[in-house]
């Protein structure tokens, strides 16, 4: 079943349009008036829904019952600023698996990185990325998308009790570090 993301609050009984991308998407599956869908609004809710009507640029969509989904244990994912391909590749995947923060830090070796992923017109690629990856994967959840800090700010943020570094060359983390949260840094 093919599911969208949608930016409003999914409603049962209400009519929603989708946005343009999945308007498109809707196109080139060739879907047509009574073809079921998923929805998510990428905060837990989850719906079936039923094209109502679909044209060039719009998609309006019945929505049916919704489930609401449980929020998965909180993962934060503190990436390197790198390469803008690299990083979408892993927004995708950090998606697909249910990381729940994206935090982009900025390191001594991202400054060198060109072309570099950074700036509010990435983190927009970053969310369009991420979206497609929720719909493919089936997921109800998006993960925060935070903007880029220095990374002597991400390793003293004092919310988080537990975090890893990972690290070439370093030493292993064993499970005794894991369970207790200690902070390895």
């Amino acid at each position: 079943m093919t599911r969208f993301v949608v930016e409003n609050r999914l409603v049962a009984g209400s009519s929603i349009e989708l946005p343009d991308a999945a308007a498109h998407h809707a196109r080139v599956k060739r879907m047509s008036a009574g073809d079921v869908v998923s929805l998510t609004d990428g905060c837990g809710h989850e719906a079936s829904g039923v094209i109502e009507r679909i044209a060039k640029r719009e998609v309006a969509v019945a929505v049916g019952g919704i489930e609401v989904v449980p929020p998965a244990t909180p993962l934060e994912l503190f990436v390197p600023v790198g390469d803008r391909d690299r990083m979408l590749w892993l927004a995708e995947k950090a998606t697909e698996l249910g990381v729940t923060a994206w935090r982009p830090v900025m390191c001594a070796r991202s400054r060198s990185v060109s072309p570099r992923g950074e700036g509010e017109a990435f983190g927009a690629k970053v969310r369009a990325r991420m979206i497609g990856a929720l719909e493919q994967s089936g997921g109800a959840w998006l993960p925060e998308v935070h903007p880029v800090v220095e990374v002597g700010d991400a390793a003293c943020d004092a919310r988080m009790p537990a975090r890893y570094l990972l690290q070439a060359g370093a030493p292993r983390v064993d499970a005794t570090h894991a369970a207790s949260g200690a902070a390895v840094i």
